[in-house]
């Protein structure tokens, strides 16, 4: 009950704020699934592309998984989605040490104003050496964005970037118009 009003709610503030997100290089925080609890840390690698380790501890077994996710955006670039593969190590009370792969499919909101993320996944495993051969777990994430992406400065030059205008002009191609001009001018 609780996840699918979290999820309802992530779609209603991702509508209301579909205005440009104030984009991300790190962000770490916790993770809460339902016999689980765990931390988390997210590094952007490219433009939609992170990488996400994630530590959790339960009753029986603790263990860390890492994962390789591919975002998408569903309204603007504060909410989207994301899918992901990985693997993961740990230790289970009775067995020792299992091992295993994990996919994962969630939702990601970056809170308007505030350096905070909210997501909710579904992240089935599939385990070697574990009493579950296959366990599916859904969870909630909250993190704090550690270190922020910078923002491209927007030029005043209402063509395009100044600097893109020397560029042009550097790499050798002539502008429209330079027939006008000398050849000694160059």
């Amino acid at each position: 009950m609780f996840r699918r009003l979290f999820l309802i709610g992530c779609l209603l503030c991702g509508i209301s704020f579909a205005s440009e997100a104030q984009k991300y290089r790190t962000a770490a925080g916790a993770r809460i699934e339902s016999d689980r609890f765990g931390l988390t840390l997210q590094q952007k690698l490219h433009d939609r592309g992170t990488i996400e380790a994630i530590a959790t501890v339960g009753s029986r077994d603790y263990s860390l998984t890492g994962l390789y996710e591919r975002h998408f955006p569903l309204l603007g670039e504060r909410f989207n989605y994301y899918l992901g593969a990985g693997a993961h190590v740990g230790n289970l009370k009775d067995r020792g040490v299992f091992t295993g792969g994990d996919v994962i499919l969630g939702v990601e909101y970056k809170v308007n104003g505030l350096p905070f993320l909210l997501s909710a996944d579904v992240k089935p495993a599939f385990h070697i050496n574990h009493d579950d051969w296959i366990q599916l777990s859904s969870g909630i994430s909250i993190r704090y964005v550690l270190i922020k992406e910078k923002k491209e400065k927007k030029g005043l030059w209402p063509f395009g970037k100044q600097d893109d205008k020397k560029k042009k002009k550097q790499n050798g191609k002539p502008g429209i118009f330079d027939i006008f001009k000398d050849k000694g001018d160059n």
